[in-house]
């Protein structure tokens, strides 16, 4: 049904955004190597954060069928943008502003809850326009 996606994409950002932030101080506290190189834990939470938001918003969010290949590559575009952003704002925030990696870490992602829906909505996981 899909007047209940919003509430299946809320489930599904809730369940992603615990793992997403769970994961990263997991690695930075794992290890002293990726707590000093928090930008290196930062690459691999968010490529393992990746496919599996990628999974729960196919599957448990929008239930397509098919077009993995295509909807992996919109849905990665968007998440790649907003790495490179991430990437950048993250030391300004860490080494500038004297912000913990993990606040700001976690301010970030509440920007990226906000524009998710609209782009994977609207534009990784629209109906196919039949012609």
């Amino acid at each position: 049904m899909e007047d209940r996606r919003p509430l299946r994409f809320a489930i599904a950002g809730a369940v992603n955004t615990v793992f997403g932030l769970a994961i990263y101080p997991l690695l930075l506290w794992s290890d002293p190597w990726l707590h000093r190189h928090y930008l290196v834990a930062l690459g691999i939470a968010q490529a393992i954060s990746l496919c599996f938001a990628f999974a729960t918003h196919k599957l448990g969010v929008f239930r397509t069928r098919g077009n993995v290949v295509r909807e992996f590559g919109v849905f990665s575009s968007f998440y790649l943008v907003n790495y490179a952003a991430n990437w950048a704002a993250l030391p300004l925030l860490v080494e500038v502003g004297g912000v913990p990696p993990v606040l700001a870490q976690l301010g970030f992602t509440v920007v990226l809850i906000i524009a998710s829906w609209f782009w994977h909505s609207r534009v990784t996981f629209r109906p196919e326009i039949q012609s």
